[in-house]
Formats: C-alpha cells, sequence, structure tokens
C-alpha cells in the first residue's frame, strides 16, 4: 500500500476561481465543428479525427474520449425518425417491398452519416464544458494519461 497524502487542502477564494464554461454554448460550437472555447478554430482536421488542438487559442483537445456515444446517440436520433416515419407509411399506405427498401434504407444511410460529425462535436463540447478526462486545468493525482 503506498502511503497516504494526510496534507488537507486549503480551499481559498483564488482556488475556487475557475473559468467559467457555458455548456450550451460549448455544445453549439462542437456541433458547427469549431472549438468548445472560442468558436473559431476548426475542431476536426477529416471527417471524425479532432485536430490535435485549436489553431486560434490552442486549446487541447487530445484528451477528448468521445469513444462510442456519438453513434450510440446518432442511432437514437435517426431511429426516432425513421421508425415512426415507416410505421406511419406502412400503415397508411400500401407500396411495395423494393420501393420501401429503396427509400429507408439510403435515407437512414444519410441521415446516420450526416449526424455522425456534429454529434461527436457536440459530446466533446460538452466534456470540455464539464471538464471531464483530462479537459480539467488540475486533473487529480495518481491517475495516468490514458
Amino acid at each position: 500500500m503506498g502511503a497516504m497524502n494526510t496534507v488537507p487542502k486549503i480551499w481559498t477564494r483564488e482556488t475556487g476561481l475557475v473559468e467559467k464554461r457555458d455548456l450550451w454554448a460549448a455544445m453549439r460550437h462542437g456541433f458547427f465543428g469549431r472549438c468548445p472555447r472560442c468558436g473559431q478554430g476548426k475542431l476536426f482536421r477529416a471527417f471524425l479525427k479532432t485536430a490535435d488542438h485549436c489553431s486560434v487559442c490552442s486549446l487541447d483537445f487530445t484528451p477528448h474520449r468521445a469513444d462510442d456515444l456519438p453513434a450510440y446517440l446518432v442511432i437514437v436520433i435517426v431511429g426516432h425518425i425513421v421508425v415512426p416515419s415507416i410505421l406511419w407509411i406502412e400503415t397508411n399506405y400500401t407500396t411495395p417491398v423494393w420501393l420501401s427498401f429503396a427509400a429507408y434504407l439510403p435515407f437512414t444511410f444519410v441521415a446516420s452519416l450526416a449526424l455522425l460529425q456534429p454529434v461527436k462535436g457536440a459530446v466533446v463540447g460538452l466534456q470540455w464544458a464539464l471538464r471531464m478526462h483530462g479537459f480539467d486545468d488540475n486533473p487529480p493525482d495518481g491517475i495516468p494519461p490514458v
């Protein structure tokens, strides 16, 4: 067992002062592919690859851990649009199976691809605004970087 740090932390006004981060603005900036902090620099260097840092304010994007959350959110969003639409069309109209597949599958594919990058940007903005996964100015001691 390692030795416990018994030195108490002393909280002062200065230690409590941190940069205020607007959650909705950060998510909106990320949704549009911009830096969550300044809203100016590009968040992505490729379709789903985040840049290393913001070209305007030098915010480091490498600690983000969006992982599979954007894909799950896109499935939920597109599913809530496509499934009720399919059910409504199929119960009210008689369409041939080939026409159904020719319409539903491409729409689902295109909608999923169109939403994937904006949703990932919003997740990165959420992580930055909530100081998650290394976006905190003072990371806790004893936790190795990922």
